[in-house]
């Protein structure tokens, strides 16, 4: 700014002697000025210093003026005053750089933001779990295959030794500091976010005092640059002034980080011989070579490198970047994922209901590692949590969801990338499906390339490389982020069309919906997310949103299958020989048909069924809603019996229902943590004739639900509620329902 310029230039001028002054305005008048006109000596002869600072900057503007300056300084002999002026600057336009890069990365804009829509990155950041270690093989398959509880604690185990973001660059145990960082990460872990939070940090004198310029370069908007230029210019186009003190700055090159954000996302070749890079600062060059030699180490080698990436192309990475440390950004533990909620939310109740809710499904909640995949789940039910009702209803099953992160993903692609999204996804589904039958979560380098999967753009975004040693080198294996990513894939294949691709992929399982369906029926627990997100793809809406997003055709052709397949998977060998009338007995049954979210589906489906007979379960809530929903479309059902199953809605300390957020006091029998369950019962509509609840851990609380339950179910004449601790004021409500003229209840154990 010329205020800022002004000041500086004054006060140089101030220390100077009368002599000296005197001199510099006789240069300034008559010296040779690097191009610059003079100031005509007349209007210099009598100039005070307040007035030679005004017709500099008169003539020349701010920062020219303080260069002109320092050329004169330094024509006259006075290197001190020159090298003062210079320092003065430097350290004035430091403090307005951060100035700058503090305004410009303190506020972040989620991806579904309307205009003006900000929030501030300090309140919305989690910390990440970062790891500076490789791990084999086998930990690798653990990680991707691990799901809930397990999961969390190996996420625990890695937080435990977890770098934080200011060590990148401390030394390690030999004392040695490295200058070049690489970061990994899988699409959506939060590189972004982590890169901007550093810029934030920086600027806020949090972290890497040691650098005097931290410059962040997006590689997605170093694809655009087409006109040559030399690093100067690129430091140039990360600070706010047009004009900084370049010269100042490239003096110290071990004072400069450069933090290259998405190295991945560069389409350049970096096979270039050592002869075509460059080595000055100054030198103009296609922006690909001047890149290449900073990375290469040809162009500022003193200076410093935190590169971000995804785990793709490792080994060309290798290639060009001499990486001094590495390390791998896994995502949230379960104490980051709860942080994240409440920093979403800001309201604790909002949050802590939430996070419950998640916590109840394990393979939302595992995936939940993923940043980008807490922010969609917190978006959609910050939404549904501003509708009546709440969260009773869940905003979206887990395929919706999978397809929400699926969407995001790939936002980040060019239009002519995304027109071949079709023919990857096909290729991938097929690679996913093999993976599941044969039980694998790495792939290796030729099974990738064997399914044509070269598109080296778009397959960052769903696959993660790893390098393991193997005997005397190193191989590449690629995985999908989880098992649970794969599975969404696999399934995905039995649905997708060709439309009329002409490829046969090396060795992919027939998709022969049935042969997967009998193999789950013998293995039970291998392909039970593939086939719940078979049901989940089936849904209509869900099927246009991946068809709008992929470009693909989903074909619903499995549809009769997968009710067939159902309805006979609950049936015992006895009744299908008698053809009596069969119960679930499996809660997977009511997962799949929730999954599915169309309720003449589900009506048909549970159609040759006249009871529930689920034993001994742990029903969180998403299980109960699972049910619920079931229930509520269940036009034949006479019996329901949940002996010794245990309905969990307590948080640690207190009785909390999870998804009630109104300010007013809610209804008492809301309170009860079968509330889900007798709703569903009052709007099912069955001749229900029985109800058994005993040995359940039922209390009081329960009875006024319960009450509510017998009149608006007349053909209920059987109630079991023994072993259950409800207390004679839970006798008392219940009694209430007892009396009511449309009860017709005939046992009461």
């Amino acid at each position: 700014p010329q205020g800022t310029a002004g000041e500086l230039l004054l006060r140089a001028l101030e220390d100077l002697s009368e002599l000296d002054f005197k001199k510099f305005r006789d240069a300034l008048a008559h010296g040779d000025l690097q191009g610059r006109c003079c100031i005509p000596w007349g209007r210099l002869e009598k100039a005070d210093w307040m007035d030679t600072k005004n017709l500099m900057l008169d003539f020349y503007g701010g920062e020219a003026a303080l260069d002109v300056a320092i050329a004169v300084f330094e024509r006259i002999q006075l290197r001190n005053a020159a090298a003062l002026l210079r320092e003065s600057r430097e350290k004035d336009y430091r403090r307005n750089y951060k100035k700058a890069i503090r305004q410009a990365y303190s506020c972040i804009k989620d991806q579904n933001a309307r205009v003006g829509d900000n929030v501030s990155l300090n309140a919305r950041y989690s910390k990440l779990v970062i790891v500076n270690k490789h791990r084999d093989e086998e930990q690798r398959e653990h990680e991707i295959m691990a799901m809930g509880r397990r999961h969390a604690e190996i996420m625990k185990e890695q937080a435990s030794s977890s770098i934080a973001v200011g060590e990148l660059f401390k030394p390690g145990p030999d004392g040695w500091t490295p200058k070049v960082v690489v970061l990994l990460g899988a699409a959506g872990v939060g590189k972004t976010m982590t890169a901007r939070k550093i810029m934030l940090d920086w600027a806020s004198d949090k972290v890497f005092a040691e650098f005097d310029y931290v410059f962040y370069i997006h590689c997605r908007e170093g694809n655009l640059l087409t006109s040559q230029a030399s690093i100067a210019d690129l430091i140039t186009q990360c600070c706010p002034s047009s004009s900084p003190p370049l010269t100042e700055m490239l003096g110290q090159p071990e004072r400069l980080l450069f933090v290259i954000d998405g190295f991945d996302e560069l389409r350049f070749s970096f096979d270039r011989p050592q002869s075509e890079l460059c080595s000055q600062a100054w030198e103009k060059r296609p922006v690909e070579i001047t890149l290449s030699s900073l990375f290469r180490r040809r162009l500022l080698p003193e200076s410093s490198l935190l590169v971000t990436t995804r785990p793709a192309a490792l080994q060309k990475l290798g290639k060009c970047l001499e990486c001094e440390r590495y390390a791998e950004i896994l995502g949230f533990s379960e104490a980051e994922r709860k942080e994240y909620f409440h920093r979403f939310f800001e309201n604790a109740e909002q949050a802590a209901a939430a996070f419950q809710f998640v916590r109840g499904n394990e393979t939302l909640f595992t995936m939940c590692l993923v940043p980008i995949v807490c922010w969609i789940i917190c978006t959609v039910m910050k939404q549904q949590l501003g509708r009546t009702g709440g969260l009773a209803q869940s905003p979206k099953t887990t395929t919706g969801i999978y397809i929400l992160y699926l969407s995001a993903l790939l936002r980040s692609l060019s239009g002519q990338l995304k027109r071949g999204m079709p023919r990857v996804l096909r290729r991938l589904c097929c690679l996913a499906a093999d993976g599941i039958w044969k039980q694998k979560v790495l792939f290796e380098e030729k099974e990738v390339q064997g399914y044509a999967l070269d598109q080296r753009e778009a397959l960052p975004l769903l696959l993660n490389e790893h390098l393991f040693q193997k005997d005397i080198s190193c191989v590449s294996t690629y995985s999908f982020i989880h098992l649970s990513f794969q599975e969404f894939f696999a399934a995905l294949f039995y649905l997708l069309e060709d439309e009329g691709e002409a490829w046969e992929p090396p060795a992919s399982p027939t998709r022969d919906v049935k042969e997967l369906l009998d193999s789950y029926d013998n293995s039970r627990n291998y392909f039970m997310l593939t086939v719940r997100f078979l049901f989940g793809l089936l849904n209509k809406e869900r099927r246009r949103e991946l068809e709008e997003e992929m470009g693909c055709k989903i074909a619903p052709r499995i549809t009769q299958e997968l009710l067939a397949w159902l309805q006979n998977s609950q049936k015992t060998a006895l009744a299908l020989l008698t053809q009596e009338t069969a119960v679930i007995r499996e809660l997977e049954v009511c997962h799949c048909l929730y999954e599915l979210q169309d309720e003449h589906f589900v009506a048909a489906a549970l159609d040759p069924f006249t009871g529930v007979y689920l034993r001994g379960l742990n029903l969180n809530r998403f299980d109960q809603m699972v049910l619920s929903f079931s229930i509520k479309n269940f036009p034949k059902l006479e019996s329901l019996d949940l002996g010794h199953c245990s309905f969990l809605s307590r948080t640690r300390n207190r009785m909390h229902l999870f998804f009630v957020f109104r300010e007013k006091q809610q209804e008492e029998g809301q309170q009860s943590p079968i509330h889900l369950l007798c709703q569903a019962l009052e709007k099912s509509g069955c001749k229900l004739t029985t109800l058994r609840l005993w040995r359940c851990c039922l209390t009081e609380v329960s009875c006024g639900a319960l009450a509510a339950v017998l009149p608006a179910s007349p053909s209920l004449t059987e109630l079991h509620l023994g072993d259950n601790e409800l207390g004679d004021g839970g006798v008392r409500r219940l009694s209430e329902g007892l009396r009511d003229p449309a009860c017709r209840l005939q046992v009461l154990r």
